[in-house]
Order: structure tokens, then sequence, then C-alpha cells
């Protein structure tokens, strides 16, 4: 699906004479901002518009969603985009629709049609079955139109061109994966089945897939025809703020604070006036046996004695080391 830019909304200038250009926005301050994002939309989209109403161009968002899809997009402004590096790692949540019966190139219900199977005769078992064996940590094919590079292109540009791409399959964590309901229906005269599902995974899990892998193991194929994401880490819809809702502009109320988002989603320590002053210098820290453990997907967040988020951890060893410092001596 080709990226677009969808046109800002003319609003009534009141006090402004035609050929006059908008005052400048003040910047927003530092920190994350949870945007939910509409459908049509692509993730670029949402950044660029963002871009203007928060004033800066200091911003970037920590995982795309495709253009169909809506829900959780997380933003950082300002500082906080040296954060999304980490939050990309965190666990995400997803509200989908599945149809069994019909398969497409895309896996989702933007692509052509591949085939199109009775799924009349599918039963509960059989489905719940297919789900069981589609929950836990398994080894996942990404969609041929992903936006995993092949030789230094992205996926989904190759196939655009014509090219056959098969991606390698790879492990991914399917924490849940359970039905919240079943609706029968008929497409081109054929019985299909909408099975509407809540999924928790771990990051670079693609619910695309899954869709395609649930009818393949019950012999009709499947394709996602709706995907809503509630939730990316400890940021869910909650604290998400529509476009609509941010139109006048992001501020300090729309805003997470650095210290505020970081103790969302990553597990946290609390630091000594000394260990915080080492951190600012970039130093390593001995480790602490019984406190969180930090890895590569999901650091540990340091905390001074005020508060203030001084780092990101990760174990290495006897030793905990920042990769990154975001309060430098």
């Amino acid at each position: 699906m080709p990226e677009h830019e969808v046109p800002e909304p003319q609003r009534p200038a009141a006090g402004r004479s035609a050929g006059q250009r908008e005052p400048r926005r003040p910047t927003a301050p530092d920190g994350l901002l949870v945007v939910d994002k509409p459908a049509d939309w692509t993730s670029h989209d949402v950044v660029a518009r963002v871009r203007r109403l928060a004033g800066t161009r200091k911003v970037g968002h920590a995982g795309t969603l495709d253009p169909m899809a809506t829900g959780v997009l997380v933003l950082g402004i300002g500082r906080a985009t040296r954060l999304l590096t980490y939050v990309v790692g965190a666990d995400k949540e997803y509200r989908a629709t599945i149809r069994l019966g019909v398969s497409t190139t895309t896996d989702d219900a933007e692509g052509e049609v591949l085939a199109r199977v009775d799924a009349g005769a599918v039963g509960r078992g059989a489905l719940d079955g297919a789900i069981a064996a589609l929950t836990g940590t398994i080894s996942q094919v990404p969609s041929s139109v992903s936006a995993i590079k092949v030789n230094g292109q992205r996926a989904y540009a190759r196939v655009r061109a014509g090219e056959q791409v098969e991606l390698a399959a790879r492990p991914v964590t399917v924490g849940t994966f359970v039905v919240r309901g079943v609706v029968p229906g008929v497409a081109e005269d054929l019985a299909v089945l909408d099975v509407d599902v809540t999924v928790v995974c771990s990051s670079g899990t693609y619910v695309r897939a899954l869709a395609r892998d649930l009818g393949a193991r019950l012999g009709v194929g499947g394709h996602l025809t709706a995907l809503r994401r509630t939730r990316v880490g400890g940021y869910g819809l909650d604290v998400a703020r529509t476009l609509e809702q941010l139109v006048d502009g992001v501020g300090a109320a729309e805003v997470l604070p650095l210290a505020v988002a970081a103790r969302a989603t990553f597990p946290a320590r609390e630091l000594t006036p000394e260990e915080a002053t080492a951190l600012s210098y970039g130093k390593r820290l001995v480790a602490v046996p019984s406190g969180p453990h930090g890895t590569a997907e999901l650091p540990v967040a340091a905390f001074a004695p005020d508060g203030a988020l001084v780092a990101l951890l990760v174990d290495d060893g006897p030793v905990a080391r920042p990769v990154l410092v975001l309060a430098p001596a």
C-alpha cells in the first residue's frame, strides 16, 4: 500500500487574512505521546501531522501500524525519541477479526483474493485446536508485504515490483490468542467465518501472519479484516489521544514526561545519589541479583532519588551497563 499524506483539514483562521501563514505553534515538551491512529493513515502520516501540531520536527514512532489498522501508536517527542528503540521491544495487545475461507496476497483485506474455500464445516473444536497450536513460542514466517528488509530493500517494495519474496521464519511469542466471538457469513456464495480474537504477543509478531496460518491449519485459508492495537507495553488506549483531540496542539497535558513514560513500560531501578552520578558519566554499576533484569529488548529504567530518569540499563554479567544516558553529567 503506497504511503500517502492525508491533507491537513482547513480550519477557520479568525483575525487572519488570506495568504497569511498560521503562527508557529509552541514546541511540545519532551516525552511520549500515545495516539489512537485512525484507519487509512500510515504511521508516517501521523508523525507528519504531529510534527506540525507539536511545533518540532523531532518526532518519531515506536513501531508502525498498517494503514488499515487503528489504535495505539507511540510517538516520541524531543529527547524521548531516544527511548523509541527500546519501546519497540515491549509486548503488544491487539483486537482483530480473521475471516476464514478467503486467503489474499497480503494476508489482509487490502490484498487480492488468492483462493476461496467453503469454511462452513469448521467447528469450534477444530478452531480452538488450531489457535492453541499458534499460541506460545512459535516459528512464524512474516507476511511477504512486511517492512523487513531483503538485501537492503523493504519486502513490500519488492512484492509491489512483481518479485516473489520468501522470508525466513523467526521465533515469536504469542502469549494470548483467544476467541471473543465467531460470526458465520457468506461471501461469493461460499460460507465464511469471521473470528474476533484478542492477541497479546512479542515484538516482531505479525497478526496478519497469524490469520494466514490459522486458515492454513484449518485447510480453508484466512486473512485479517480488522486490526486494532489496544496496548504497547504499558501504554494503552486509556492514555491515547485522537488526532481530533490534538487539533489545537500538543502540550504538557497530552505528553507523558520521560520519567512517567519509562515507569509505565520498563522495569525500574532506584539509584543512590552516588549511582546516579556515576551513571550520568556513563559508568557501569554493580548488578543487583535480586533486582530487575535488563535485556536488549527491554532494559531497566534507572531513576535518581529525585525521580528523574537517568539511564536505561542492561545486565552484562556482574555489572549493569548503560545503553542510553538521558541525564548526562
